[in-house]
């Protein structure tokens, strides 16, 4: 595993992620060298591994990791990557994590079959691991939530009257669901009882969802910390909280919608209007408040539980997203 991998400071779960990590790496195979080499990199140079990060802390605050909880946090990441790579063929991304995109770098065509393909690594590496007719369902019930939360946000571009409701409901699908199975099944298959296992699936939601609103507020105030460029969602028709916080208010949306209601296409100087309108209101202190809100809903999920390493670890977790320190 890359040592610029943020959770390699953390002890308790750090060769566990090597563990995941060369378990992706066997598992991603295909015919050509050069895009099995691509993936790989994308795999190992600019991933987190946050969501086998959060799998492996919610096993530990139950019990411990085991074979199977490795085999299913190597899925979800698996599972993670195979969304970014269709996320930038829709948005036409030519960067992912620090490098050239899949999609830039072999066609839109190879793209949308290296992304099928992870899909189907995903189910083959959830299927080894899982036996219990219940979260076969709940794992295919997690990807038609991200699909249908992508589907939504889709819908909603260049929307106008999208509202917040709208908003978090694309977002707990897009990327709260899978935040959600994450920590539950970390919690189910490390042997935690029921209330364990739904308390830490709600922590994951809350989580995604925090995680998400500080992405989009990046989107306009701070994309070089995630190795992604500013006003990327706005390009695309993508309306994320700062700009529907905005247009909430007369003033600001009087000042917004010559710009966003142009029929041509917009300019970079458009977008940078917007991003400077945004800048200068309260906007972003507003966004960054309900991004604190469910941060804190995910700590206070976490009340059930004794003190242990993985469950001070989960409790800090959240407000250090917030930040995003790493």
């Amino acid at each position: 595993m890359n040592n610029s991998k943020p959770w390699k400071k953390y002890p308790l779960i750090a060769s566990e992620l090597e563990e995941v990590n060369q378990f992706i790496q066997k598992t991603i195979k295909t015919p050509n060298k050069s895009l099995q080499t691509a993936l790989l990199q994308m795999a190992d140079n600019g991933g987190k591994y946050l969501r086998p990060s959060l799998l492996l802390l919610a096993a530990h605050a139950v019990g411990k990791a085991n074979k199977q909880t490795i085999k299913l946090a190597s899925s979800i990441e698996i599972l993670h990557m195979a969304t970014l790579i269709h996320d930038d063929i829709i948005d036409d991304s030519d960067e992912r994590r620090g490098n050239v995109s899949i999609q830039a770098a072999f066609g839109k065509d190879v793209a949308v079959y290296t992304g099928d393909l992870l899909f189907t690594d995903f189910f083959d590496l959830m299927l080894n691991a899982i036996d219990e007719n219940e979260y076969l369902v709940r794992n295919a019930q997690t990807m038609r939530k991200i699909l249908n939360g992508e589907l939504g946000q889709m819908a909603e571009r260049f929307n106008l009257k999208q509202t917040l409701d709208d908003y978090l409901g694309d977002i707990e699908g897009k990327t709260a669901a899978l935040f959600r199975l994450a920590a539950e099944e970390g919690a189910h298959f490390a042997g935690g009882n029921i209330d364990q296992s739904n308390a830490l699936a709600q922590f994951g939601e809350n989580l995604g969802i925090a995680f998400q609103i500080v992405d989009d507020i990046l989107d306009y105030s701070g994309g070089k910390q995630l190795n992604k460029p500013t006003l990327e969602d706005l390009a695309t028709g993508v309306y994320s909280l700062p700009l529907l916080l905005a247009l909430n208010q007369p003033a600001l949306r009087d000042k917004l919608l010559p710009l966003l209601n142009k029929k041509r296409q917009m300019t970079l100087a458009d977008m940078q209007k917007v991003q400077s309108i945004l800048l200068d209101s309260t906007v972003i202190d507003d966004s960054h408040k309900l991004a604190r809100q469910y941060a804190q809903k995910a700590i206070d999920n976490l009340a059930i539980f004794k003190p242990n390493p993985a469950v001070l670890l989960l409790k800090k977790l959240p407000n250090t997203l917030l930040t995003r320190s790493f």
